[in-house]
C-alpha cells in the first residue's frame, strides 16, 4: 500500500498566505479603482507657475492617471510660499487623508524639521509622509551675472553682492545663509521671489546679482540660454561629487579645509538627492498609498513620460518611495553635534 507524503505545516502555512495575498492584491486593487474611477487626483506644486518645480509637477499630472487604477485625472494646484513650507505643512495637517491629494515641494523640505526644527513655520514630521518617490537627483551651483565682477571663489569672499531667494526652506536660501556664515562671505541675501523663474528675472534686471542653489539640471535645461551666451557664469558646485561639464569649476568641499565643516556640508548636501520629491498626506490607506507608489513607479519607466521629459530637458533618476523612507531614517540617525551645527549655519543670520 501507498502513502501520500504529508505536507510539513511550515509549508502549509506559506502556501495558504501566498493564496491569501493572491487573492488580496486583486480587491485591493478594485477598491482602489472604485475610489478613483470618475475623480479628479490633485497635485498641489509648492511654487508659482513657471519654474522647475511646477514644470516637472506638470509632466508627472500629464502621465501619472492612467496607471493609477480607476485613472483618476490629476489636476495641478500651485501653492507657493515660503520656499514651499506652506505647500508641506497644507499636505500635512489639512489636505484629505484619504489618497484624494498629492504634492510636490522644494528638495530639502524632509531635512528642516531636523535641522530647523518643528515651529510655527515648519509644522510636519517628514518621516511621516506617504513617500512617492522623487522624479531626478541634482546638484545646485552658486552663478552670478557675468557683468557682475563675481568669477571665482576668491570674488565670493572678497566682493559685495546680491544673492536672490524664494524662501526659508529653499536651497537658495539655505545655501545663501550657510555659505555666508561658515565662511564669513560679504554676500547680501535679498528674499521674497516666489520662484527660480522670478529670481532669474531678477538677475537679469540687475536687481540682485546671482544664486545660491540654483538647480544645475534647471540652469542647463530652462535657463540653457544663459550659459550659451555667456550671460551666466557658474563659480561653485553645491555638491561632494562635481559635474564633468562643470571642468575646473570647484566644489563646496574642495574650499572648506577643515573636518567639521566638511561634516556639516555632507549632511545638509544630503537634500539634494531627492531633487524632485512627492508626497501624500500621513495616514493614508495602505492600498492607496502603494497603488500611488506604484504609478509613480511605472510612470517614471513610461515611454510617452520619458519622451515628455526629454523634449523638455527634463533630468529623470527617479528615487522610489521606499528608497525615500530609508534615506530619512538614515540622515535622522546622524549624530547631534553634526545636526546642531548645521543647524546653525542654515538659519537665518541675525
Amino acid at each position: 500500500m501507498t502513502t501520500t507524503p504529508r505536507a510539513h505545516p511550515a509549508y502549509t502555512l506559506i502556501v495558504l498566505m501566498a493564496l491569501v495575498l493572491s487573492l488580496a492584491a486583486p480587491a485591493h486593487a478594485q477598491q482602489v479603482g472604485d475610489f478613483y474611477r470618475g475623480r479628479s487626483l490633485t497635485l498641489v506644486i509648492g511654487y508659482s507657475a513657471g519654474g522647475g518645480y511646477d514644470t516637472y509637477g506638470r509632466v508627472l499630472a500629464r502621465h501619472l492617471g492612467k496607471h493609477i487604477p480607476g485613472n483618476p485625472a490629476v489636476i495641478v494646484q500651485n501653492m507657493p510660499g515660503a520656499g514651499s513650507i506652506r505647500a508641506a505643512n497644507y499636505l500635512y495637517g489639512v489636505a484629505p487623508r484619504d489618497g484624494s491629494v498629492f504634492g510636490g515641494f522644494a528638495r530639502g523640505i524632509f531635512l528642516d524639521p531636523l535641522l530647523l526644527g518643528r515651529s510655527e513655520a515648519i509644522r510636519y514630521d517628514a518621516a511621516k509622509f506617504g513617500w512617492l518617490g522623487s522624479i531626478s537627483s541634482d546638484i545646485g551651483v552658486c552663478a552670478f551675472r557675468s557683468d557682475a565682477g563675481i568669477n571665482s571663489w576668491a570674488d565670493m569672499q572678497t566682493k559685495r553682492y546680491k544673492i536672490g531667494g524664494t524662501g526659508a526652506g529653499a536651497d537658495s536660501e539655505v545655501f545663501s545663509n550657510l555659505l555666508r556664515k561658515m565662511f564669513n562671505l560679504p554676500m547680501q541675501l535679498v528674499r521674497g521671489y516666489y520662484s527660480a523663474a522670478e529670481t532669474v528675472l531678477a538677475i537679469q534686471r540687475k536687481e540682485v546679482d546671482g544664486r545660491c542653489g540654483w538647480s544645475w539640471s534647471t540652469l542647463s535645461s530652462r535657463n540653457k540660454e544663459l550659459l550659451t551666451s555667456n550671460e551666466i557664469k557658474v563659480v561653485l558646485q553645491l555638491t561632494d561629487k562635481k559635474l564633468d561639464e562643470l571642468g575646473d569649476v570647484p566644489s563646496i568641499l574642495d574650499v572648506a579645509k577643515e573636518p567639521a565643516q566638511q561634516a556639516v556640508l555632507r549632511l545638509i548636501i544630503a537634500r539634494q538627492t531627492m531633487a524632485r520629491p512627492y508626497v501624500t498626506p500621513p495616514g493614508l490607506p495602505p492600498e492607496r498609498l502603494d497603488a500611488l507608489r506604484k504609478a509613480f513607479d511605472d510612470t517614471m519607466r513610461d515611454p510617452q513620460f520619458l519622451a515628455d521629459a526629454i523634449r523638455l530637458d527634463l533630468d529623470v533618476r527617479p528615487t522610489t518611495g521606499r528608497e525615500a523612507d530609508a534615506l530619512i531614517a538614515q540622515v535622522y540617525a546622524t549624530p547631534s553635534e553634526i545636526v546642531s551645527a548645521a543647524s546653525d549655519f542654515m538659519k537665518e543670520a541675525q
